[in-house]
């Protein structure tokens, strides 16, 4: 079990966390769940009337993130997991969990962001809650295991960077 790893893949909304981890859970071979799975209604419903999340908001959703990754780690198996994971404090529920957790955070700004969330159709997230985002937003520490990656860059040259960068070896080709 001490290989396992699972790699959280951040950002604000919009910023292609998605597409990113399912490239990577492709190449890896990893299991991948979707953040968004994990919020409860309530959660939903708040932020499709345009009502940012409290931290009382996140705390389960982050613990059912975190006790995920520990299923997978003790089925021996790492995993792929998307997540805002917007905050230090947030980042250290994830950390949590059993296994070697390392962050992919996807970095861009609030203008290549937005333009991307203006053309997304069909998810509860609303445009105007980018700004509380980029508030709320602490970027990945030198100190955190895990690596910053610019999105200014095709989403399989982003898995690319990320890969390299974390010196994990893809299992399959894309």
């Amino acid at each position: 079990m001490s290989d396992v790893q699972h790699l959280v893949v951040m950002g604000v909304a919009g910023s292609g966390k998605t597409t990113v981890a399912q490239i990577l859970a492709d190449r890896l071979g990893w299991p991948y769940a979707e953040a968004d799975e994990f919020h409860p209604q309530a959660n939903i419903d708040k932020m499709s009337a345009g009502t940012p999340l409290t931290d009382d908001d996140r705390w389960p959703w982050l613990q059912a993130i975190r006790d995920w990754l520990t299923e997978q780690t003790r089925a021996g198996r790492s995993a792929i997991v998307t997540c805002s994971a917007l905050k230090v404090a947030y980042r250290d529920v994830l950390r949590e969990a059993e296994g070697r957790v390392r962050f992919v955070h996807l970095d861009g700004t609030i203008e290549q962001i937005g333009e991307r969330m203006s053309g997304r159709k069909g998810h509860f997230m609303p445009p105007s809650l980018l700004p509380s985002q980029f508030e709320t937003l602490q970027r990945l520490g030198d100190d955190e295991d895990g690596v910053v990656i610019p999105i200014a860059i095709s989403p399989q040259s982003v898995a690319d960077a990320a890969l390299r960068e974390l010196g994990i070896e893809a299992r399959r080709t894309a």
